[in-house]
């Protein structure tokens, strides 16, 4: 088999290197035998690999630059990164009968601490303190611990899952959501996307984790943020577009719910001049939540060599990106 990786030279993100790859094929054992690789960045690069390449690793933004191109030997895409809304209406660029593979399972752990540091921050009203530090004013107030309260996770894919099981060690009262009811070992209940509405009144956290697709964009809109009380806060780790911004930006200035923590927005970068900077009771990263620098090409390529073991042996491949639901 033979292996092309194109990395992007402008995106900033983690690329993959020959040396990445030969410390994580040696763990793979047997499924890394006899596979040819080549690596590189440039358009020059793409052109001289992509007709004899069986497998691509790269990240939508090459596919979006490339392709579509000449690839009569292609078999597998495997995308550096789980989400694929940046792909939506662009599959037609993909050859036909090409499995795109995303690299799902990779977040979970980061993005769940970094849920568990705003719910944190947040019951310990850290937006307050930091702004009376700001002002240089000495302002006692008292904070509750998290225990008994209520958590309402939008998704329980590898990060919501792993979110409410850390939510979960600390006592935290989990609802998931998502897109059948059912059960999950860290929530007491599992309920349907539709019937959100009949538990935001008695949230105290809402942890946005799911994929944007057509049907979760815009899902907490101004209605929605309405219903929820007002001691509660909102933490996204998701995409910028699953919240109507202005709206939570309103509820936020207005104090009509308490905090939010946000990791994603509407614009990215976020413009100097937005109003998101002087938001009350609000505190953003910039799209940093998940990616874990030490680990996260390792864990990718270690979720990679996975779905080729299921390739060779006929099975169902866990990482297979299906467009219609968008995930």
């Amino acid at each position: 088999m033979r292996i092309h990786v194109q990395n992007h030279n402008r995106d900033g993100n983690p690329k993959v290197t020959s040396s990445d790859w030969k410390s994580r094929a040696e763990k793979a054992g047997p499924v890394s035998k006899d596979i040819a690789m080549s690596f590189g960045c440039t358009p020059e690069d793409f052109a001289a690999n992509i007709s004899s390449a069986e497998g691509l690793i790269c990240n939508a933004r090459v596919l979006l630059e490339h392709l579509p191109a000449e690839a009569p030997c292609l078999k597998f895409i495997f995308l550096t990164h789980a989400g694929v809304d940046a792909l939506a209406g662009a599959e037609d660029r993909i050859p036909p009968d090409v499995v795109v593979l995303n690299n799902s399972g990779v977040h979970g752990r980061k993005a769940a601490e970094y849920a568990l540091m705003a719910v944190l921050m947040i019951a310990n009203e850290l937006p307050y303190f930091v702004e009376r530090q700001q002002k240089k004013t000495w302002a006692k107030r008292v904070c509750t611990s998290v225990q008994g309260r209520r958590a309402t996770i939008v998704g329980l894919g590898s990060i919501g899952s792993a979110v409410a099981e850390k939510f979960h060690a600390l006592g935290i009262r989990n609802i998931g959501v998502r897109t059948r009811a059912g059960d999950h070992p860290y929530c007491e209940n599992v309920i349907a996307t539709e019937t959100i509405d009949s538990i935001l009144f008695d949230t105290d956290y809402l942890v946005m984790s799911c994929p944007l697709t057509p049907r979760t964009a815009g899902m907490l809109d101004r209605r929605r943020i309405a219903l929820m009380p007002k001691h509660a806060a909102v933490v996204n780790v998701g995409r910028g577009e699953l919240i109507e911004q202005d709206a939570l930006l309103d509820a936020l200035d207005d104090g009509r719910i308490a905090g939010a923590v946000l990791d994603v927005f509407v614009p990215e970068p976020v413009p100097p001049e937005h109003r998101l900077w002087s938001t009350r009771n609000l505190l953003m990263t910039p799209h940093v939540s998940a990616a874990d620098p030490a680990t996260y090409i390792s864990h990718s390529l270690d979720i990679l060599f996975d779905n080729l073991r299921c390739l060779r042996e006929g099975r169902p491949l866990p990482n297979q990106v299906d467009f219609v639901r968008g995930y």
